[in-house]
């Protein structure tokens, strides 16, 4: 390799690790601008660099994921970028693509010849790297296009943190609708709106409600597996998180992704502050909610908020307005879903399916007989008690073998 060719690339690197603030952009720049200084200069800024990849595992991994999760001025104007900005990415592009092509050998070969000193050949070599999956522009912005850019294009779930931060979720529940036998009625409603928000047409917040163990926080993470190949997220939300909302409308607003605010097992006291706080946000605040982003809660109470018999004492006006403000936060969910617990049919059925998935051989009188004694020694019949029969089965078959 001339020097005149790394001349070129420092410079070039001397931009594009502005852009991109890369601690291994700034390791390889290092590396290359010790050419001005020293042999041993050169062998610390090598070793370094030596470090910094081995840090960062798959390099070109790496650098895809930096491309990728990043939001710049072409993802600003993605749909009608300028022929000069699409130009100044394949040079960063070119930019990238060398210094993933650059084996240590090649480096250090280099620098030997450069300070005339053969002790640096025997430096530690690292093998060139795969290119990037594209090599201009034109052919990233196609990229954006298909696979999303920016923060929430490193997973399909996030959970929000309490700095009102989200945080990506590396192994999210695969959980798939498939999974989920029964309840037909009520994932079907799930589903159409889901599929009205994702085709940008009016879409509603849910409120599923119902006895637990019913399938409700399932039927939403289901959902959103179901669509996260059209770029459907979903992002977990606890109640004491609820005042994050504003700094995640503001994440969210410029994201190319649509968004599931997932809020389970949402209850409230009547003090709670997060009670008014999350009316505002659903409808009543003066900031609206970004277009691209949805909510979804379950919670176990229709009203969402814990009653006393003391709350239903007085007058009548007394009671009428204790009545409203019960129920202004649940009528503002545009659909309810309601599920209840199933009955002996339903439940035996729901048995049935997860029986033939999982491969439980059985007799469908004994079957039905076993999965009534095991819901009656727990709480009772649920799709939960259900999954819960057929994995003990399996577990005494497996004890057994």
């Amino acid at each position: 390799m001339q020097l005149s060719d790394l001349s070129l690339r420092l410079h070039a690197l001397s931009v594009l690790r502005g852009v991109l603030r890369l601690p291994l952009v700034n390791a390889y720049a290092e590396t290359l601008s010790a050419f001005d200084r020293s042999a041993a200069d050169f062998a610390d800024r090598y070793g370094a660099l030596c470090a910094a990849r081995f840090a960062c595992g798959d390099i070109s991994r790496f650098f895809l994921n930096a491309v990728h999760f990043d939001v710049n001025t072409l993802t600003d104007t993605i749909d009608a970028p300028a022929d000069a900005l699409l130009a100044a990415a394949t040079h960063d592009i070119e930019v990238l693509n060398g210094l993933l092509a650059l084996s240590g050998s090649q480096l250090c070969e280099a620098a030997a010849l450069h300070f005339d000193a053969d002790a640096l050949r025997s430096l530690p070599d690292f093998a060139p790297s795969a290119a990037l999956p594209f090599t201009t522009g034109a052919e990233l912005a196609g990229y954006y296009r298909s696979e999303g850019y920016g923060f929430f294009a490193q997973s399909s779930a996030f959970s929000m943190q309490d700095d009102g931060s989200a945080l990506p979720i590396v192994h999210p529940d695969t959980i798939r609708l498939h999974d989920l036998p029964g309840y037909e009625r009520q994932k079907k409603q799930v589903l159409q709106n889901t599929r009205a928000f994702l085709d940008g047409k009016d879409a509603n917040n849910i409120l599923l409600y119902g006895d637990k163990g019913t399938g409700k926080s399932s039927t939403v993470k289901a959902v959103a597996n179901e669509y996260a190949d059209r770029g459907l997220k979903i992002i977990q939300m606890s109640p004491r998180h609820i005042t994050c909302f504003p700094k995640l409308f503001e994440q969210t607003l410029r994201s190319p992704f649509r968004f599931i605010v997932f809020l389970d097992d949402l209850t409230f006291d009547r003090e709670d502050d997060n009670f008014a706080a999350l009316k505002a946000f659903i409808e009543g605040g003066l900031a609206g909610k970004p277009s691209n982003l949805v909510i979804y809660a379950t919670s176990n109470r229709r009203h969402l908020i814990r009653e006393s018999m003391a709350d239903r004492q007085g007058d009548d006006v007394r009671v009428r307005d204790t009545l409203e403000t019960v129920t202004s936060l649940s009528d503002r969910f545009g659909l309810e879903i309601t599920f209840s617990v199933p009955d002996k049919d339903e439940y035996l059925y729901i048995v049935e399916q997860l029986a033939d998935e999982s491969g439980l051989a059985l007799e469908r009188d004994e079957l039905h007989l076993l999965a009534e004694r095991f819901a009656l020694r727990r709480n009772g019949r649920s799709p939960r008690t259900a999954r819960q029969f057929i994995s003990q089965q399996l577990a005494e078959r497996y004890g057994n073998a």
